[in-house]
């Protein structure tokens, strides 16, 4: 390493990266300063990018954050920050301001580890990004299920339920979907960049059928808002929707439960039993992967349940969890990586071929060195796994 590169480097931008090794480390600012011979005051200017740090100072810091120089001063692709807004419908204390910016900005800096793994290994996210979406001048409702209709027919899903939301948002459309602790308030996060592409994040604390529906609601932002940020709610937060935002609002439930498929399965229901029964409301409910209040609020924009009928059985002091249990319906099934599926799979390739380190490995992770080592065990399990059901396939059609 020479001079030359610390004399071009982004300062800023290295500061940032030498803190972020040290946190892992569990080092204060004053251990750091301590090995470089400085005081605490030069290791703040340091990381802030105020102070310029010199070649020896670097290699001092990478050997004590057990990093190689290199993780700190290859060049990055560059990206625009996020510019993701409240809602101006929404007007935020100052405190939700503060509790909510340490998730975009890791959400941002995510996004970014995606890219440059795609570039480390010149393999880019394939997008089948269908064009946006005009909806101007239409009514909200009816757009809302135009565009899940004709969404369902792009991706080839029929009207039957998408049992993986997610996979499908991330591997058949190509969107960079993490999933990022959040408060309960906030659900997702979405957000368009032309190097990027569409951008969401949802939160990982909320029940999967609350997932299921921000992605679907997030989708929308993509196919119809494509290029305007958005920070969104869990319902009940606004004041005011806007109009944008309904249409988030109902394009889920036309998109997850489509109107042909939810009537004919209703229909087969009731002639089964004769009648509608509640053990057939829960079941359709976990058919769909959506919450029971959900299905019962569409049920009855369908005139297939009388008006009121989530509000009855609410009074009644219903325990939709209670219940479910009691008819023995599991959890919808979910996935609980917290980053996509090609992401991981980057990464450790990355790792293997010696293209990056095991700390630039658990960066990309989000973990420390031990739990980065036991993900990458897993990580290329699964990968001979997948191979050896390749090559197993490939020898009966040889047979065949």
């Amino acid at each position: 390493m020479t001079d030359n590169i610390l004399d071009t480097i982004d300062m800023r931008q290295l500061g940032e990266l030498l803190q972020q090794a040290r946190n892992k480390c569990g080092m204060t600012q004053a251990d750091a300063a301590k090995v470089i011979n400085a005081a605490r005051t030069t290791m703040v200017a340091i990381e802030k990018g105020e102070r310029r740090i010199k070649a020896s100072e670097l290699i001092k810091l990478a050997r004590a954050y057990g990093r190689s120089v290199s993780d700190f001063v290859r060049p990055r692709p560059t990206v625009q920050p996020f510019e993701v807004q409240f809602r101006t419908a929404y007007r935020p204390q100052e405190v939700e301001r503060e509790e909510i910016e340490p998730v975009i900005l890791s959400w941002e800096e995510l996004c970014r580890h995606y890219l440059e793994l795609e570039e480390i290994m010149h393999a880019p996210l394939p997008r089948n990004y269908p064009r946006e979406y005009e909806v101007s001048g239409m009514p909200v409702e009816r757009a809302a299920e135009a565009i899940a209709v004709e969404e369902r027919q792009r991706l080839g899903l029929g009207d039957g339920p998408i049992p993986m939301l997610r996979d499908i948002l991330e591997q058949s459309v190509g969107l960079r979907i993490f999933y990022l602790k959040m408060p309960a308030k906030y659900s997702e996060l979405y957000s368009y960049d032309e190097k990027l592409g569409g951008c969401m994040a949802i939160n990982a604390n909320h029940p999967e059928e609350r997932r299921r529906w921000s992605l679907a609601h997030g989708y929308l932002h993509f196919l119809a808002h494509r290029r305007k940020p958005v920070l969104d709610l869990v319902e009940g937060q606004y004041k005011r929707m806007p109009e944008s935002e309904r249409l988030a609002e109902a394009f889920p439930k036309y998109f997850l439960m489509p109107t042909s498929g939810l009537l004919k399965r209703f229909n087969d229901m009731c002639r089964a039993n004769e009648k509608f029964t509640p053990t057939n409301l829960f079941t359709l409910a976990h058919y769909y992967g959506v919450s029971v209040q959900a299905l019962v609020y569409r049920l009855e924009e369908m005139d297939l349940l009388r008006s009121g009928t989530w509000e009855r059985l609410r009074d009644r002091g219903l325990k939709v969890r209670k219940v479910q249990q009691e008819l023995g319906l599991e959890e919808i099934p979910q996935r609980t990586d917290m980053d996509p599926i090609h992401y991981q799979h980057l990464a450790i390739e990355a790792l293997d071929q010696g293209l990056i380190t095991e700390g630039r490995f658990a960066d990309f992770l989000g973990v420390d060195r031990l739990e980065a080592r036991r993900i990458a065990q897993l990580l290329r399990e699964h990968s001979s796994g997948m191979m050896e059901e390749s090559t197993d396939f490939d020898l009966r059609q040889v047979e065949d």
